[in-house]
C-alpha cells in the first residue's frame, strides 16, 4: 500500500490572493451548506416550500406543515454530525497515514460496530436504534483500540502495520457477523437495516447520545493541523521542525476513532464520504491540513445531507437509504483517485 502520496505543503498559503480565495471558497461552502440543510428539512415523501420552512421557524405555518418540517431536523441534525465526522474522519487518515485511499473503515470500525450490534441483537436483546447506537458506540471504539495496539506493538507505529492491523481484525469481525446472523435469522433482519446506513427513523437523543464524542474528537482535529502539515514532510523533517512524528499520528489516529465511532454509532456504516470528501477539499482548498480539516468540516455535511435527499426523492413515497446513494456517489471518486495514484507508487 502506498504511503507517501499525499504531498507536503509547500509553504504558509498566507499570499493576499490565497487567503481572498479561500475566502471565497469558505462563503461558498457555507452557502451550500445552507442549501443543503433547506432541502433536507424541504423534501420528502411530502414537499414543503421554501416559504413554509421560513413560516415554520417564525411560528405562523399551518399545524400539519409544522409537523412534517419539524419531524425532519433529528435526520438533519444527524445527517451535519455524521457528514462531519466521517469527512474529518477520512482527512485525518489520509494525512496520518499519507495515503490518498486511506478511509475510517481501514480501523475496523465499520466492523467492529457491526459486530457488537449482532452480538447484542444474538444475545442480549437489543432491537431498535437508540439500542443498536449504544451497542454500536462501545464496539467501534474497542476495535479501534485494539487495532491501534497491535499496530503499535514491538519497535513503534507503523501505518503499514496498523492497516493490516485493521484489515485482520475486519476480516475476523466480518465472519463471526457471517456466523451469526446465518444461524439467526432474526438478528440477519435486524442487522441488515443498520448496515446499509439511514438518517432517518432515529431522534435527537441519538444525536445528543455521540455528540460528545464527535466534539472532542472535532477539536482533537484541529489541534492536530499544523502537526499534520510538518508530518507530510516526512517524519525526519518533522522532528527537524520540532514537531513528534509518533504523537501526532497517535493523535490523529484516536481522533478519526473518535469521530468514525460516532458516526458509525449514530447512522450506521456509510460508505465513501470519508474517502470522497478530502480529496474534492484538497483539489480545491490547497494542502494545508488546517485548511483541509475546516473545509471537509463544511463538504461532509452538504454531501451527506445532499445525498439523503436524492435518495428521499427518487423513489417516493418510499426512499433509498443514504448508505446506498452516497456508494454511488463515491464510486466515482474513488477511481478518480485511483488514476491520480498511477505513476506515484
Amino acid at each position: 500500500m502506498a504511503t507517501t502520496t499525499v504531498a507536503p505543503p509547500s509553504g504558509a498559503g498566507t499570499s493576499r490572493t490565497g487567503a481572498a480565495r479561500l475566502a471565497f471558497l469558505l462563503l461558498l461552502g457555507l452557502a451550500a451548506l445552507a442549501l443543503a440543510l433547506c432541502a433536507s428539512v424541504m423534501f420528502g415523501s411530502r414537499s414543503t416550500s421554501l416559504g413554509d420552512v421560513i413560516d415554520v421557524l417564525t411560528g405562523t405555518a399551518d399545524p400539519n406543515v409544522t409537523t412534517i418540517v419539524e419531524s425532519r431536523y433529528p435526520r438533519t441534525a444527524l445527517g451535519v454530525l455524521a457528514g462531519l465526522c466521517l469527512a474529518v474522519a477520512g482527512t485525518l487518515m489520509q494525512g496520518v497515514s499519507r495515503n490518498p485511499l486511506a478511509e475510517p473503515g481501514l480501523l475496523g470500525i465499520n466492523a467492529g460496530a457491526s459486530a457488537s450490534i449482532v452480538a447484542a441483537t444474538a444475545w442480549f436483546g437489543a432491537s431498535g436504534s437508540t439500542d443498536t447506537m449504544w451497542w454500536a458506540l462501545p464496539g467501534a471504539l474497542i476495535a479501534g483500540v485494539l487495532v491501534h495496539v497491535i499496530g503499535s506493538a514491538g519497535t513503534g507505529t507503523s501505518v503499514v502495520r496498523l492497516v493490516l492491523a485493521g484489515a485482520v481484525l475486519s476480516a475476523v469481525l466480518m465472519a463471526f457477523i457471517q456466523a451469526v446472523t446465518l444461524s439467526k435469522p432474526q438478528v440477519f433482519d435486524s442487522y441488515r437495516y443498520w448496515v446499509v446506513g439511514a438518517l432517518g427513523g432515529r431522534d435527537f437523543d441519538v444525536f445528543w447520545s455521540v455528540f460528545p464524542f464527535a466534539a472532542v474528537g472535532f477539536l482533537l482535529a484541529l489541534a492536530l493541523g499544523p502537526g499534520l502539515n510538518a508530518l507530510a514532510l516526512g517524519d525526519a523533517m518533522a522532528v527537524s521542525l520540532g514537531s513528534h512524528p509518533a504523537r501526532i499520528r497517535g493523535g490523529g489516529l484516536l481522533a478519526a476513532t473518535l469521530l468514525s465511532a460516532a458516526a458509525t454509532a449514530a447512522v450506521g456504516p456509510i460508505a465513501f464520504v470519508g474517502l470522497a470528501v478530502p480529496h474534492v477539499v484538497r483539489a480545491l482548498a490547497g494542502i494545508d491540513f488546517r485548511v483541509q480539516i475546516v473545509f471537509s468540516a463544511l463538504a461532509g455535511p452538504t454531501l451527506l445531507l445532499l445525498a439523503d435527499v436524492v435518495g428521499r426523492v427518487v423513489m417516493r413515497p418510499t426512499e433509498l437509504m443514504v448508505g446506498v446513494v452516497t456508494a454511488f456517489i463515491g464510486a466515482p471518486a474513488l477511481l478518480i483517485a485511483v488514476r491520480r495514484m498511477r505513476g506515484t507508487t
